[in-house]
């Protein structure tokens, strides 16, 4: 659940840093912004990833012969 939270709060700080980078703040740059982007594409990827080989592993238990 914390790790999912992290994925969370990565990816609205990353709207935060574009949302701010697209009014012109000067306290933004683009380097932060797309680093933040960046984290969290993968922090995503890596959840997406993970969910999928949970669900192969389900369903190759959902299969077996008992």
């Amino acid at each position: 659940a914390s790790a999912l939270q992290d994925v969370s709060r990565s990816q609205l700080e990353a709207q935060r840093l574009q949302r701010e980078l697209s009014l012109d703040n000067p306290n933004v740059s683009l380097e932060e912004t797309m680093l933040a982007m960046q984290k969290a594409q993968l922090g995503f990827q890596a959840t997406l990833q993970v969910r999928n080989r949970l669900l192969q592993a389900y369903s190759e238990v959902m299969n077996m012969q008992v």
